[in-house]
């Protein structure tokens, strides 16, 4: 756009792009009964599970439908002693429960990534894939690095 700067007039809008894709449900906050957010990976290809990002807290509705399906995880689960960031950028902890990563989540996701392949926001769950199984989610990819 080839505009001039007006004071006090908002001529532009920022737009973010959404991608619509799947995750596997790793783990989450809240209790199996009641889970609060979902903690997201993907398979890289080793076929171990990556973090790649959470949602924001889930509705009511969507809560209910994932306790439904939700398992605890085994001790042999891939994220066992990792800890998870609050927020992109922050230091402060989140109190996760592991769970068996077979359910796969379809998510809106802004397109910001951080070089290790992890959303910097956390992205919108739209609905459960019972028909999607762990191995038909896109692989995890780390965003290429702009270091020289």
């Amino acid at each position: 756009m080839n505009q001039p700067y007006r004071p006090g007039f908002r001529g532009w809008y920022k737009l973010r792009r959404r991608n619509t894709t799947e995750a596997i449900i790793g783990a989450i906050t809240g209790t199996l009964i009641r889970p609060h957010l979902l903690l997201l990976g993907r398979r890289d290809p080793h076929g171990t599970l990556r973090p790649t990002g959470r949602t924001g807290p889930l509705r009511p509705e969507a809560a209910r439908l994932v306790a439904e399906n939700l398992t605890a995880a085994n001790p042999t689960h891939p994220w066992t002693g990792m800890r998870f960031a609050s927020a992109w950028g922050t230091r402060e902890t989140l109190d996760v429960t592991l769970v068996d990563p077979n359910l796969v989540a379809e998510i809106s996701a802004d397109t910001a990534i951080d070089h290790g392949g992890v959303q910097r926001h956390p992205v919108r769950f739209k609905r459960l894939r019972l028909d999607v199984t762990g191995e038909e989610v896109p692989l995890f990819t780390p965003s290429p690095t702009t270091d020289s």
